[in-house]
């Protein structure tokens, strides 16, 4: 394969990583607190050498699919009722403790447990501002709860716990779990928020504009079509200069 060949792969591996990125995207425009994600191309420059070259063609760029990032903009709160259901207005995520440790969410959809716990929709317990669960004693599991916009969880009897908000210094080194998980590279990495606003009986939606990733999608096939059709030209071309040459040496 000559050097048209590998521009083209180039590029269609990384139309498809984007594509890929772009479709998960569009799925989860309805997913409570999912954050969307984006791909960050860059091109290898690979200088060429020789006295025949003509303009243009002295560096040769191929890309390279560096790494998939997420965009932490807020999405829309909206008012569901839900007594627990709980939005941040603001920087920072909910903890809960999974079976491989601390994840962060935005995603604010927790329910009771039967042992008297708040979970997420996986059973993961919603941790405190001391990283511990929250769990209700059995007087406080039949009362309605409240849950102010610093965090206070309470009952009628008075105040229960905190809410636990953290973040991290460098949101880049987050890594995706699952549509709302986020993983820390370290857990030494987390550090509370200051200042922090819940809004109770919300939730914060996807920030995945759909008309703007269906756009994105359908520039990204045509482009992916493209570089295939060149691609299959190329191919084309070297496999009738062969045909033409071994036609010659037999004649």
């Amino acid at each position: 394969m000559d050097v048209t060949g590998y521009l083209a792969l180039s590029r269609i591996d990384a139309l498809t990583r984007g594509l890929e990125v772009t479709a998960n995207n569009l799925a989860n425009s309805s997913t409570d607190g999912f954050k969307e994600q984006r791909v960050l191309f860059s091109d290898y420059l690979s200088r060429q050498h020789g006295d025949n070259l003509i303009n243009g063609e002295n560096v040769l760029k191929y890309n390279q699919d560096r790494s998939t990032y997420v965009d932490t903009l807020q999405g829309e709160l909206r008012q569901t009722g839900n007594p627990l259901d709980l939005a941040i207005n603001g920087p920072g995520y909910f903890m809960v403790r999974t079976q491989q440790g601390i994840r962060l969410t935005r995603n604010g959809q927790f329910h009771r447990s039967g042992d008297g716990g708040i979970v997420d929709s996986s059973g993961n317990p919603l941790l405190d501002d001391q990283r511990q669960p929250i769990t209700l004693n059995p007087d406080d599991q039949i009362l309605p709860l409240g849950i102010g916009s610093d965090g206070i969880i309470s009952t009628e009897k008075g105040d229960i716990t905190r809410l636990g908000l953290s973040t991290v210094d460098n949101p880049n080194t987050l890594h995706a779990e699952g549509n709302h998980l986020f993983r820390p590279a370290n857990e030494t990495d987390l550090r509370a928020v200051p200042a922090q606003e819940i809004r109770q009986g919300m939730l914060e939606s996807s920030n995945v504009n759909a008309v703007e990733e269906t756009t994105a999608m359908i520039r990204t096939q045509r482009e992916y079509d493209l570089n295939f059709q060149l691609l299959q030209t190329e191919f084309t071309r070297r496999l009738n200069a062969i045909d033409k040459i071994a036609t010659e040496v037999t004649t």
